[in-house]
């Protein structure tokens, strides 16, 4: 599974751009990234903030993970233009019947896969060798563009998910 991403990011936004990483509680078909990726972009072009256009990047990545950006160095982004933002989101959910604001299921890169687990099975998966240290993991709490290039991709062993739920460190 290819895992780049980084040269898809717009290089003329801030690294301090806002981000918002939906998850999907499944992938979505090819058909289906089409209609979300003419969804996002219809939405792109209308995203204001007090009457001013957002400078935004809105796309699907590994057909799974709807991200935002905003570069807050043109237009500050406001609550109504976040809701706004949040609804076209449930849209989404609705239209497609996936949830996108689950935060309880974590993704990971499992057998060149993206692999969704709840949250209160994770001992158990690494209790049983499905997720160690070096296990892939998608860290949807990223907020900004520098953070989304950095962090947003991590092994478990550099995420909050090592200390959090004791994972041992791989031994050589």
């Amino acid at each position: 599974m290819n895992l780049e991403y980084k040269h898809l990011l717009p290089a003329d936004f801030d690294p301090l751009s806002r981000v918002w990483i939906y998850q999907g509680s499944r992938p979505f078909s090819l058909s289906e990234v089409l209609t979300v990726e003419d969804m996002l972009n219809s939405f792109s072009q209308q995203w204001h903030s007090h009457g001013a256009g957002v400078k935004n990047f809105a796309t699907v990545f590994f057909g799974q993970f709807i991200v935002l950006m905003a570069d807050e160095t043109h237009t500050h982004v406001g609550g109504c233009s976040t809701d706004s933002s949040v609804a076209m989101i449930k849209e989404i959910e609705k239209k497609f019947n996936l949830s996108l604001f689950d935060r309880q299921t974590l993704a990971f890169v499992i057998k060149d896969k993206i692999q969704l687990l709840p949250m209160n099975q994770l001992t158990y998966a690494v209790e049983n060798n499905f997720i160690n240290a070096s296990t892939l993991y998608f860290n949807n709490t990223v907020q900004t563009k520098k953070e989304l290039e950095n962090n947003w991709l991590l092994h478990v062993k550099d995420s909050w998910l090592a200390k959090r739920f004791a994972i041992p460190a791989v031994v050589s």
